[in-house]
């Protein structure tokens, strides 16, 4: 039955989407916990076909597309100001394979891009609740996940099985969901077609890790960045092409205080069991 149902869904979005299709939602947060009041707002992508979507933040995008740019001309030299203001809260991305059900999580750590395919099934309860959002008519489920009571909102008369961040598996598109605490709400607000589905970062190795293994090299990161990295460039893979990563002093001040500020204000992660 759970085979059959699968291939009904992939017939079915193969039939509503002639071509990719790109969901873009709003996310609103609150990073920092010791600050409520200070509430970041991003736009992110859904990007979707027949078999597979992409989940990742506009910024993101961005970055990659000028960082693929620069590569291309054989030269870094970009506007760093620039890079600093596209640089994302939504710094990862989720990659969901529709014909295997896996959902792969995705994050540059220090140098490198690790990722682990999720292991915790969400499972939702979906409410006799119904609400309008602008155009959509949806209904509402909730499920624990990540450590927070989730809250969403789908419109089952469009057949896709998915919506932003981890969030899937619901009898059509999430167009609204939020945590209980009201730290972190998606909410879709335009629909566009796309030429393909795209996945940022995708130049180079991946680093493949179980979930466990993943959480422990982001605490090591967290815990030191710079030794972190030090510790990546010095490993067996040799830094890339720019030898081990020896900051000069002054240098090495700068991103020690850059990095410390960024995660003191990003205390309130989407995933609180990470």
């Amino acid at each position: 039955m759970k085979s059959i149902l699968l291939l009904f869904f992939v017939l079915s979005t193969s039939v509503f989407f002639g071509q990719s299709t790109r969901f873009i939602y709003q996310v609103t947060m609150k990073p920092d916990a010791q600050n409520p009041s200070d509430v970041k707002t991003e736009n992110v992508y859904l990007d979707v076909d027949a078999t597979h979507s992409a989940f990742y933040s506009e910024k993101l995008a961005k970055r990659d597309s000028i960082m693929g740019r620069a590569a291309q001309t054989g030269g870094f030299s970009f506007n760093r100001e620039q890079m600093r203001e596209l640089r994302p809260i939504i710094d990862y991305i989720v990659v969901k394979d529709y014909k295997t059900g896996v959902s792969t999580y995705k994050r540059r750590i220090a140098r490198d891009l690790y990722a682990y395919d999720e292991d915790r099934p969400i499972e939702w309860k979906i409410s006799p609740e119904l609400a309008t959002i602008g155009s959509y008519h949806t209904q509402k489920a909730e499920a624990k996940f990540g450590g927070r009571l989730w809250y969403a909102w789908f419109d089952a008369e469009i057949p896709v099985q998915d919506g932003p961040y981890l969030f899937s598996g619901l009898p059509g598109l999430v167009v609204k969901v939020e945590d209980s605490k009201g730290d972190y709400s998606f909410d879709l607000k335009e629909t566009k077609k796309i030429a393909e589905v795209q996945e940022p970062e995708s130049r180079g190795n991946v680093i493949q890790l179980k979930r466990s293994a993943f959480n422990k090299q982001y605490a090591a990161f967290q815990k030191d960045p710079l030794s972190f990295m030090q510790l990546q460039s010095s490993g067996p893979r040799g830094g890339g092409p720019g030898g081990r990563f020896e900051p000069s002093p002054e240098r090495r001040k700068e991103m020690e205080t850059r990095m410390k500020s960024e995660m003191e204000k990003n205390n309130n992660p989407i995933d609180l069991d990470r």
